[in-house]
């Protein structure tokens, strides 16, 4: 399985979204279009992971639970993942869902089904067939052996990780939570995805200290590259009491993203809590107006960005103090 790295984008308005693609066969190789690494605008920055399930004899009861298919469903799944890697994701839409009509325990068709529809920011729908996928994996799990020539699901963690950081961007803070707990455990060892996104279930929820110890985890084994979600760490220190520690890691993250307005409203806020009013009010004014008065917005910091209180309470002064309102 390959991993890439988070997609930078200059809107942080979110954590790094997460998903891992649940392909048959082969891993395809990326394209020039929207691909497993492109960015979802609903989720800020994305990366995008692919898994190969495992291949299946050619005969398979259709009663079954279905890793693989043949015949016509076989067809069109393998045409809907070429279309995908080619960037025609409304186009491996439709024939995902025709895969779903022919073989509907069939476990990747509802899985990639739901990779499109978040890739077009419909949530709800995702969570839905995610949930069919992790039933289904779930049903293949429960007999005590495998059968000859039939193989059990072996990739529920990553179910669970999809259906999560999903519910993770559609205001399911506390089931995010459940499915990546979960998905940590059933992992059995650390992943840096996995505790990415755990941590920030954890900071949603409330559980400061949690989500710091998982932050620096998963910090200390991407510690070669800046990533988005340190910018999440920082602000979680912040409000633990840790400004130094917080200060000391925007400062990397603002040198790899100068102009992203978060990373701006940020480190204004760091500046302003230092006792550096001038400068924090400098730095708050470098970004654009339009931008810049989401900051003066307890909703938008509240259930977009999602800042910690004490982060909130900081560049809602800062804020007030240059005029916005």
């Amino acid at each position: 399985m390959s991993r890439s790295n988070c997609y930078y984008s200059l809107n942080l308005a979110r954590a790094c979204f997460w998903l891992v693609w649940l392909t048959a066969a082969s891993a395809l190789s990326p394209s020039n279009g929207i691909s497993r690494r492109s960015v979802m605008e609903v989720a800020g920055w994305t990366s995008l992971v692919a898994l190969s399930p495992p291949s299946l004899a050619e005969t398979v009861d259709t009663t079954e639970v279905e890793v693989a298919v043949t015949g016509d469903a076989k067809k069109l799944f393998n045409e809907g993942r070429a279309l995908e890697s080619q960037g025609n994701m409304a186009a491996a839409q439709r024939l995902y869902a025709k895969v779903t009509k022919i073989s509907p325990k069939f476990i990747y068709g509802w899985s990639n089904l739901a990779n499109t529809e978040v890739a077009f920011g419909d949530l709800n729908s995702a969570e839905d067939n995610y949930s069919k996928a992790i039933d289904l994996c779930q049903e293949s799990l429960a007999g005590t052996e495998e059968k000859f020539g039939v193989r059990r699901c072996s990739d529920l963690y990553l179910l669970l990780l999809n259906r999560g950081t999903v519910r993770l961007n559609n205001g399911m803070a506390k089931e995010a939570l459940a499915d990546l707990e979960k998905a940590s455990v059933l992992r059995g060892r650390p992943d840096a995805i996995v505790i990415q996104n755990l941590a920030r279930a954890r900071e949603l929820n409330g559980l400061y200290s949690q989500a710091d110890k998982d932050y620096n985890l998963a910090i200390s084994m991407t510690a070669n590259e800046v990533n988005p979600f340190w910018l999440r760490s920082s602000l979680v220190k912040f409000q633990l009491g840790d400004a130094k520690g917080g200060f000391d890691l925007l400062k990397r993250v603002e040198n790899r993203f100068p102009e992203a307005p978060e990373v701006r409203a940020a480190y204004a806020t760091f500046l302003a809590a230092k006792g550096d009013q001038i400068a924090a009010q400098q730095k708050f004014l470098e970004i654009p107006n339009r931008q810049r008065l989401k900051y003066s917005d307890k909703e938008y910091l509240m259930s977009v960005v999602s800042w910690p209180p004490l982060m909130i309470d900081g560049v809602s002064k800062l804020a007030a103090s240059v005029g916005d309102k």
